[in-house]
C-alpha cells in the first residue's frame, strides 16, 4: 500500500474524536443564535461557475481559486467565499422580493494559498446575510449578532473592529484617483505598508495635501472618540457622511448593549472589492487572523440582475476553535458515553437497556465482552 495515501494534502486535515465533537457543539450554538434572529437556513453548491467569483465581482484573486472543467468545457471553481454565492442565489430565487430576506449558512471554503503561508486551504465557515435592508439598523443587527454568537460559543475576550469603505473612497475621489490607482493604494494601506503607500502616491504625483489625508486614515484607530477626531479634517461630503453613519451605528450598538466589544479603524480596508460601506473584523488573542469578517455590499446583487442592498458576515469556525482552546474558554462538554458490555448470554438484555437509554437521550454504545478482554490484555 502506498504510505502517502494515508496522509492528507498540504493545507487540509482530518478532524475527529473530541476535537470534532467540540466543533459540532460550537456550530450548534452559533446556528441557534442565528435562528433566534430569524435567519433561515440555505445551502449553496460547493462549486460554481467561475464568473460568480470573477475579478469583475471583486472577490478572491483568480490565482488562489481551485479551478476545473466540466464535461461541457465550462470553467468551475470550488467556492472561496460564500457572499457571491449568496448574492447569486438571492437574485435567482428572490428577484421580485421587496421585503428583507435573512439567510444563514454553513459549509467549507477553499483557497489555494501558497504553501509558505502555513494557512489551511479548506476551512469551515458559518455566516449570515441580510438582503434588502440598507439601514444603519441592519448594520447594527449584524454586528450585535456577531457578538452574541461569539459569546454563546464561550469566547469572552475579543474585539469587533469597524471601518467604513466610503470614508476612504471619498478621500480617493477628492484626490482625483482613478479606480485602478485606488485599488493599488488599498493594497498598501490594508497591509499597513505606509512607506510603500507614500512612495506609491509620490510616484503618481498626488498632491501632498491629499496624500497626507490618505496616509492619515491609519491613525484613526480606537474608541468612538476617533470619529470625533476626523471632524478636524476638511472632509469631503462623501467621507463626512460615512463618519456620521458610523456615529449612528455606534448608537444602535449601545442600544444592543454590545458597545464594550466595539472599536473603530478607518484604515481598515478589504481585499474583497465588493464591499461598499461598513466593514468589520473580529480579533482575539491566540489567533493571527480575524475570526470573523463581514461588511456591506450594496452593489453585488446587481451583478446577478437584482438591485438590492445587503450586509453579511462569516465566522471562521476553525480559527474560533483555536482561540477557544488557547484561551481555555468554557466549552460545553459532550455528554459522557455509556458503554454496555455484552456476551452471548446477556445480549438481548443489554440491547433493551441500550434502546431505553437512547430513547432518553443518553449516548450509549454496545461493546462485545471479548473485545474488552482483548483490549485489557
Amino acid at each position: 500500500m502506498n504510505r502517502q495515501l494515508v496522509h492528507t494534502p498540504e493545507g487540509v486535515r482530518d478532524i475527529y474524536g473530541k476535537e470534532y465533537a467540540g466543533k459540532l457543539s460550537v456550530e450548534n450554538v452559533i446556528h441557534r443564535q442565528l435562528n433566534l434572529y430569524g435567519y433561515q437556513d440555505i445551502q449553496t453548491p460547493t462549486f460554481e461557475f467561475f464568473d460568480v467569483f470573477s475579478n469583475e465581482i471583486g472577490t478572491t484573486s483568480s490565482k488562489e481559486l481551485y479551478k476545473f472543467f466540466d464535461k461541457d468545457g465550462n470553467t468551475l471553481v470550488l467556492r472561496p467565499d460564500f457572499t457571491p454565492s449568496m448574492a447569486r442565489c438571492a437574485a435567482k430565487y428572490f428577484m421580485d422580493e421587496d421585503v428583507p430576506v435573512r439567510f444563514c449558512y454553513f459549509g467549507n471554503t477553499f483557497i489555494n494559498t501558497s504553501s509558505l503561508q502555513g494557512k489551511l486551504k479548506e476551512v469551515t465557515q458559518m455566516g449570515a446575510e441580510l438582503i434588502g435592508d440598507g439601514s444603519v439598523q441592519a448594520d447594527g443587527e449584524m454586528i450585535a449578532m456577531v457578538v452574541e454568537c461569539l459569546l454563546s460559543s464561550g469566547l469572552s475576550d475579543f474585539q469587533v473592529s469597524i471601518g467604513q469603505m466610503e470614508y476612504f473612497k471619498g478621500i480617493c475621489e477628492q484626490a482625483g484617483l482613478d479606480e485602478e490607482t485606488e485599488n493599488e493604494l488599498r493594497d498598501f494601506i490594508s497591509g499597513k505598508n505606509i512607506f510603500g503607500a507614500q512612495e506609491f502616491l509620490d510616484g503618481k504625483g498626488v498632491d501632498s495635501f491629499y496624500s497626507d489625508m490618505l496616509l492619515k486614515v491609519t491613525d484613526y484607530l480606537g474608541s468612538v472618540e476617533v470619529l470625533k477626531q476626523t471632524r478636524e479634517l476638511p472632509l469631503n461630503p462623501r467621507s463626512l457622511k460615512a463618519v456620521k453613519r458610523l456615529e449612528r451605528l455606534y448608537h444602535v450598538l449601545c442600544e444592543y448593549g454590545v458597545q464594550k466589544y466595539v472599536s473603530f479603524d478607518l484604515g481598515m480596508l478589504s481585499k474583497y472589492h465588493y464591499y461598499t460601506g461598513v466593514i468589520f473584523k473580529v480579533y482575539t488573542y491566540g489567533v493571527g487572523e480575524p475570526i470573523v469578517k463581514g461588511g456591506r455590499y450594496d452593489h453585488l446583487l446587481g451583478h446577478f440582475g437584482k438591485e438590492a442592498p445587503a450586509i453579511g458576515f462569516a465566522v471562521v469556525i476553525d480559527d474560533l476553535l483555536c482561540a477557544l482552546e488557547r484561551q481555555k474558554a468554557n466549552q460545553k462538554e459532550q455528554e459522557e458515553l455509556i458503554t454496555l458490555i455484552y456476551n452471548d448470554t446477556n445480549y438481548e438484555k443489554r440491547l433493551k437497556e441500550a434502546i431505553a437509554l437512547r430513547k432518553n437521550g443518553k449516548r450509549t454504545a454496545l461493546i462485545p465482552e471479548k473485545e474488552v478482554m482483548e483490549h485489557e490484555q
